[in-house]
């Protein structure tokens, strides 16, 4: 499953968020029942450092720091080539 994630490749992740006031970035927002919070998804705009032998991608923010995220996860995704152009400020730059 990791075979199709390279070192460099732009990837974007669906992190899942619960909070009382959704950022502007949030997308597919669902409320709470009683409408104490709110569910939602964030994307997360990173840049693969690495791919372990596990089925691990190591993961670069813009931020310079990394996470460990699991392939086969189905909130990770390669970045479509429209993505890479409109969003290209959110990516890390290579190589850093």
């Amino acid at each position: 499953m990791a075979a199709h994630f390279r070192p460099g490749d732009c990837v974007v992740y669906r992190k899942q968020k619960l909070s009382a006031h959704p950022g502007r970035h949030a997308q597919d927002i669902d409320p709470a029942p009683h409408g104490d919070s709110y569910s939602y998804c964030v994307p997360k705009f990173y840049r693969v450092v690495a791919v372990r032998p596990d089925h691990a991608v190591v993961v670069r923010t813009r931020r310079g720091r990394q996470r460990t995220l699991t392939a086969p996860d189905a909130a990770l995704r390669r970045a479509h080539w429209w993505e890479r152009l409109f969003f290209a400020g959110r990516f890390p730059p290579p190589g850093v």
